[in-house]
């Protein structure tokens, strides 16, 4: 497979709003299809639950492939995938998701969204970090600027590290304007390119990111 797999220091950090600023611009030069292959907190219209997040991405891609392949399994309960699946009595597999990830991507670049932190419970006795293992997809780790944002960094990049997964960069979201330097003070720490995301930078952005995936 190629893509790449975007997953978080934690869940809220805004992974999903980065995928989809990454997931525009490489659509203008590549045929891109988009991943999400698990989403709790669904809410139940007319019958079918709405993944909003899948949604989001799916919009963002240009593939117009039909939701229930890009997510095909959608629970309401707002918590772990493993758990929400488990509740109704339908425990996914880890072999499920990939099964899911893999559907109909052909030649295309493939972009996975994960569920939660790279140490999440995305499956049956399964993490986050197991699904991007299987797949074999680098890692683009989405965290939070806020503070704390060097301590969680850094753990997400002890962790993929651990699972010897590659990783493309760590994205520093600024969700509400502040004056820390977690910049800087990350990239005293690891060599792992550190990337500022905001609404007011994303021309630097979108240059670093294109250069790096």
């Amino acid at each position: 497979m190629n893509g790449v797999f975007i997953t978080g220091s934690n869940t809220e950090v805004g992974k999903t709003t980065v995928a989809v600023e990454i997931i525009k611009r490489l659509s203008e030069k590549r045929h891109v299809k988009v991943r999400k292959p698990v989403e709790t907190n669904c809410e139940l219209v007319d019958g079918s639950y709405v993944p909003k997040d899948a949604i989001a991405l799916n919009k963002a891609c240009r593939s117009n492939e039909a939701l229930t392949i890009v997510c095909p399994n959608c629970f309401a309960l707002e918590a772990s995938p493993e758990e929400a699946s488990a509740s109704i009595g339908k425990p996914l597999s880890l072999d499920d998701l990939v099964r899911a990830c893999n559907d109909d991507i052909g030649n295309s670049f493939v972009f996975v969204e994960g569920a939660g932190g790279l140490y999440s419970p995305i499956a049956e006795r399964s993490l986050n970090s197991d699904l991007a293992a299987r797949l074999h997809l680098p890692v683009i780790i989405v965290v939070r600027d806020e503070l704390g944002a060097v301590c969680q960094g850094l753990l997400a990049i002890e962790a993929a590290k651990k699972n010897n997964l590659k990783i493309v960069c760590l994205v520093l979201n600024e969700i509400n304007s502040n004056t820390l330097f977690n910049k800087e003070s990350l990239a005293a720490y690891t060599d792992v390119p550190i990337l500022p995301f905001s609404t007011d930078s994303l021309e630097f952005f979108y240059s670093e990111i294109e250069s790096l995936i």
